[in-house]
């Protein structure tokens, strides 16, 4: 069924969500030339947005390798920190924040125990930037998010085998159980902790005016504790786990007969 409104040039009135870390491109690098036609050729057909975990900044680094442009340009629907930061054709939709939902005192509290955690843990290396604060979120990174592309595949080897954020957030979760937040290990080398339902079932929110007929969600962390699992396995959703980026492409190139 043709769209409507805002939409009306697409053939569908389906909206297609995607990840960006390990769904789109590699974490924190260039998304390949080829997935970015191919999301060109979609978009012609249906809607396409992203959800990140990231800000906004580093996502536009990712989706948008030469640096010449706006990511907005590209994408009908854009969504940073889970969609607390949200733009629609461009345009931005409403925010909120992590802080305002916490409160200073108890988010001190937090931040000093993770602090006081990641300075007693050992492992291989660490770097800089242990805790990141965002607009709806924190996201900590034991080894540092200052990491070098190689010490953070290396870090998520040994994670597998060591399970060091798991540990860590299974006693965040029990330490600061009153609080009402999520913990969700994504990417190659942190966890996110936000206000629960701030996962990236936020970013569906800001649809709900447009009516699809379809919404579907890719994906690669979309098993129960990964940070795609809440929208993947949401009943508004359909889901699409990918095991990477190539993945993603022959799934897109499927659908859309491409």
């Amino acid at each position: 069924m043709p769209g409507t409104g805002a939409f009306s040039d697409r053939p569908q009135h389906k909206l297609y969500l995607f990840d960006v870390d390990d769904t789109l491109g590699p974490p924190r690098r260039p998304v390949p030339t080829e997935m970015l036609e191919v999301l060109k050729a979609a978009r012609k057909q249906a809607v396409i947005g992203f959800v990140g975990g990231s800000d906004f900044a580093k996502i536009s680094e990712q989706l948008v390798p030469d640096g010449k442009g706006n990511v907005l340009d590209n994408f009908d629907y854009g969504f940073a920190e889970n969609g607390l930061v949200a733009y629609k054709l461009g345009k931005p939709l409403g925010t909120n924040s992590f802080i305002k939902q916490v409160g200073e005192e108890p988010y001190k509290k937090l931040v000093n125990f993770i602090l006081r955690y990641l300075s007693e843990i050992d492992i291989p290396i660490k770097r800089g930037t242990f805790v990141e604060f965002r607009n709806g979120m924190i996201n900590v990174s034991p080894i540092g998010r200052n990491a070098t592309v190689q010490e953070r595949i290396d870090f998520q080897a040994y994670d597998k085998v060591h399970g060091v954020r798991e540990a860590m957030v299974n006693v965040l979760r029990e330490k600061f159980a009153d609080y009402g937040l999520t913990f969700s290990i994504g990417g190659q080398i942190s966890f996110d902790v936000f206000p629960n339902g701030w996962d990236k079932r936020y970013a569906l929110r800001h649809v709900e005016d447009e009516h699809f007929d379809e919404i579907h969600f890719f994906g690669d962390k979309t098993y129960k504790g990964g940070n795609d699992h809440e929208i993947y396995a949401d009943p508004r959703t359909i889901g699409h786990a990918v095991t990477g980026p190539a993945d993603t492409l022959n799934q897109l190139k499927e659908i859309f007969s491409l």
